[in-house]
């Protein structure tokens, strides 16, 4: 194309690359940088620059090590701010053996889980980047930090990037000893239990450790599972709504027939990764929508306390698992939430969630073994003899899931399917398996804060933060809450 003798080209670096699979002659689509007799950059970005904050002037206490908690951390190592976070959870490596743990013996550990601990509760359920929320932060800097921190060239150019849960806690761990290298300091086992505040200032927290954590501001980023912070927060008076959420099931086929829909043709072949999907569609005047999509995948117990019942789906970086799954959700506003919850306030949507949650318990035994119904029988109403082959290692337990769902869920998620059917013909199929509960898509709460200065309405210095506060949807979309939240608290140092 450029017309020039290949000895000229002295490297060549992918910037963009995307699969274009609407047809059935199918394309990966590149955009590229040519270098042409000249030397090739080792980097094609500007590498972070951190300061050793030992003896900084300004320390900021931060709840939470997800990726919000992370990133602004980061940041502010790079304006020479002394970051101190609080973790309830357990670093990765000891995370790791929790979530082997809960997965292989049905033991779950409420600290150390898939939602809880050092990375947030992406870190161990897929690692996916990718995020529409293009304008609210910088995207491109959120991927190079996490390819500063070890993650593959590739989540520089995909159109769809993505980790994998086995490359991810690697990376989590790479961003804490940058942390503690520069004069960060990281607690974990160490949950907030009150905010210490003078007046409607806040100074700093309370911890499960005994000790008080003082400093110049404090970031909330506290993740979607923090019921019980969620509810100490509410009882010192910090001001939450409700925030529209989504709920519904995850579902699963063999991978080898979504690629039989997606790529046109009986078997994919070497070339084309595990096809993925993406549908929405209107039921009722609600949209009904598959969410954290998992090509080659497993679904996991996502659970963050006994006696409650979700599910979620993660894959590793290779994606060579013979499932795919995906969580296909209902859009719930605040209108929607039962009026048997409305006196709980701004908790409503948390407690309605909860409900949903122990009553998919309550139909799993009791026990880590998922309810589970075939698709074409829960589409039709009908209870299912036999359940097919499923990725959920704790195992299935046949249940009718279209009998006991909440019926808003229950109905618009049987016309979903149907929809989604005739838009990927062959996707309702006896081959599919529904595992009751997708509920943790996005927080049911939105913790108040100014628009301008990111702070908390009304307690000063106080500053909610990422997926946990209702402010983002996923790892990077935190990540740059998480940096933006870290950006306001220093532009406030330096006014």
């Amino acid at each position: 194309m450029l017309q020039l003798p290949l000895a000229c080209i002295s490297g060549i670096r992918i910037v963009r690359k995307s699969i274009d699979a609407r047809q059935r002659q199918i394309h990966v689509q590149l955009l590229l940088h040519v270098f042409i007799d000249e030397p090739v950059p080792q980097c094609s970005y500007d590498a972070p620059v951190y300061k050793d904050v030992h003896h900084s002037r300004h320390s900021v206490l931060i709840v939470g090590c997800g990726p919000a908690g992370l990133f602004a951390a980061l940041r502010l190592l790079e304006e020479g701010v002394r970051p101190i976070l609080l973790d309830r959870g357990r670093p990765v490596e000891q995370r790791r053996q929790d979530i082997d743990c809960l997965n292989q013996a049905g033991c779950l550990n409420g600290e150390s889980n898939y939602c809880f601990g050092e990375g947030g509760a992406g870190t161990f359920s897929d690692g996916k980047l990718y995020t529409r929320s293009s304008k609210r932060g910088d995207i491109p800097r959120v991927l190079q930090l996490f390819h500063h921190h070890g993650a593959d060239d590739s989540i520089l150019y995909e159109a769809h990037p993505h980790i994998g849960s086995d490359c991810l806690p690697g990376i989590i761990s790479d961003m804490r000893q940058t942390i503690l290298r520069h004069g960060g300091e990281i607690h974990f086992d160490t949950q907030m239990t009150a905010l210490i505040m003078d007046g409607e200032r806040v100074l700093g927290c309370a911890a499960s450790d005994g000790r008080k954590y003082m400093a110049d501001a404090l970031i909330l980023a506290i993740g979607h599972s923090a019921h019980d912070t969620y509810e100490q927060l509410y009882r010192q008076g910090v001001d939450m709504q409700v925030k529209g959420f989504a709920m519904g099931v995850r579902v699963e086929h063999p991978q080898r027939l979504i690629d039989r829909i997606q790529y046109h043709q009986p078997e994919r072949g070497p070339y084309l990764p595990a096809a993925a999907y993406n549908c929405v569609v209107q039921v009722g005047g609600r949209g009904v929508y598959s969410f954290c999509m998992c090509p080659g995948g497993q679904i996991v117990p996502a659970a963050s306390r006994s006696g409650l019942m979700v599910v979620n789906g993660m894959s590793v970086s290779l994606r060579n698992s013979p499932y795919a799954n995906s969580g296909i959700v209902v859009e719930i506003r605040p209108e929607d939430i039962p009026s048997e919850f409305h006196a709980a306030g701004g908790l409503a949507g948390l407690y309605y969630q909860e409900s949903v949650e122990r009553l998919c318990w309550q139909h799993s035994g009791m026990q880590m073994q998922a309810p589970a119904q075939r698709l074409t029988d829960f589409v039709q109403g009908r209870r299912s003899t036999s359940l097919p082959s499923c990725s959920y290692a704790p195992g299935l337990r046949v249940s009718s899931l279209h009998e006991w769902l909440p019926e808003t869920l229950r109905s618009r998620l049987q016309q979903g399917f149907r929809l989604f059917d005739k838009r990927m013909h062959g996707y309702l199929t006896s081959q599919a398996v529904v595992v009751g509960v997708e509920s943790r898509s996005s927080s049911p709460v939105r913790i108040v804060r100014d628009p301008e200065t990111l702070c908390h309405v009304r307690f000063s210095g106080l500053y909610p933060c990422g997926e946990g506060a209702g402010y983002a949807g996923g790892i990077t979309s935190s990540a740059m809450d998480g940096m933006r939240v870290a950006q306001s608290i220093i532009n406030q140092f330096n006014n």
